[in-house]
């Protein structure tokens, strides 16, 4: 969907996001703020939390789906929008997809992320590098019994796929 082929209900939602993510600004927080919504109804609100509670991962999309589920409970957000003030990052991307997330709609981008000093952008451009040009390293230690915890999981008639 164009950007500006929307719903009044997006404008709404994608209000409600950005009004989160500069209050948080105020409250000392990032600038970032989620909500997601299904069939009309809010699930749950995110705002980054990354300096509040020293979790990397505690960006406002990932504290939206985390309530979320709770919220609906399930592990699925299948048919529900995630409304975003920026561009998700690459691991909030990932998040998404993980949660079945059937759309994602954001205001600012990337580029305006990096401006305001963040790495998103960065990110995007890092995971389409070879892993060798990171500035972590990666490596692998693959010992007999590695595929262990895969063959007791395809083995367990009672597991929950996802």
């Amino acid at each position: 969907m164009s950007e500006l082929a929307h719903t009044g209900a997006d404008a709404r939602w994608i209000d409600r996001a950005i009004e989160l993510a500069t209050t948080n600004v105020a409250a000392g927080g990032g600038p970032f703020g989620a909500v997601i919504v299904a069939d009309g109804v809010l699930l749950a609100e995110g705002q980054n939390r990354v300096t509040a509670t020293l979790d990397p991962t505690a960006h406002a999309e990932i504290v939206a789906i985390r309530a979320a589920c709770l919220s609906r409970g399930d592990f699925s957000l299948a048919g529900a929008t995630l409304y975003t003030s920026c561009e998700p990052c690459p691991m909030c991307q990932a998040a998404a997809l993980w949660a079945r997330v059937g759309r994602v709609v954001f205001a600012a981008d990337r580029h305006d992320a990096a401006r305001g000093g963040f790495d998103d952008r960065e990110f995007y451009e890092l995971v389409t590098r070879d892993r060798a040009t990171w500035p972590v390293v990666i490596d692998t230690v693959r010992p007999p019994h590695a595929t262990e915890p895969f063959d007791t999981w395809l083995a367990n008639d009672g597991r929950t796929d996802y």
